[in-house]
């Protein structure tokens, strides 16, 4: 079965954001996942390559996702608001997909500065999938906040967050978590995508 997707606009608080939601290919949807992508500053995008294999990982395992261009990255409207008004972007985000998906598990995973985002709109989700959280900006407090499971994903070779500083702040959180080392050459898991998908698909669904 063909799985079915949606190209649409959400009514944002600086403006529409342009979304992508994309159902399993087979069977009902058994959790609900909310994708977010790197720094727009930096080219980040929705359609970021471990954006996209996260999704599409989430999927194969029976998530609905949905992805969407924080404000001002290609069709989104407003302009890049530093982290703050991304949040509010992001729970937009959330908000439509659980009044959508009523009663489904929720799941937020974030990319590099997507994580630091996931980490602030985690209510209602079961768990956060916390990819390439860049340490050197040193907000391991966001880490601290979120009190439901976080899945820490991390190239062996980051330039934005050394494994050994990576493996300390995980060492000192407290609450549900886990960490899983993918060995790629950089922050964008090169040379590894398909170890990094693998883990994902590990991981499972929240029940």
């Amino acid at each position: 079965m063909t799985r079915r997707m949606e190209t649409l606009f959400l009514a944002g608080p600086a403006g529409r954001l342009e979304a992508l939601l994309e159902e399993p290919g087979s069977g009902e949807p058994r959790a609900a996942a909310l994708v977010l992508h790197p720094h727009p500053l930096g080219g980040g995008t929705m359609h970021n390559k471990v954006v996209y294999r996260m999704a599409r990982a989430l999927r194969d395992l029976g998530a609905v996702t949905l992805r969407f261009n924080f404000r001002g990255v290609h069709l989104s409207e407003g302009q890049h608001d530093h982290g703050r008004g991304e949040v509010d972007d992001a729970r937009t985000a959330r908000d439509f997909l659980t009044a959508r998906y009523p009663g489904l598990p929720l799941v937020i995973a974030g990319f590099s500065f997507g994580s630091r985002v996931a980490l602030q709109c985690w209510q209602g989700a079961r768990r956060v999938y916390v990819v390439g959280f860049p340490t050197i900006y040193r907000q391991y407090s966001l880490l601290d906040q979120c009190p439901v499971l976080r899945v820490l994903v991390h190239s062996t070779n980051d330039e934005f967050g050394p494994r050994e500083q990576l493996q300390l702040v995980y060492d000192r959180l407290w609450g549900p978590k886990r960490l899983h080392w993918v060995e790629a050459r950089d922050h964008f898991f090169a040379g590894n995508l398909e170890g990094f998908e693998q883990v994902i698909r590990a991981e499972g669904l929240p029940g």
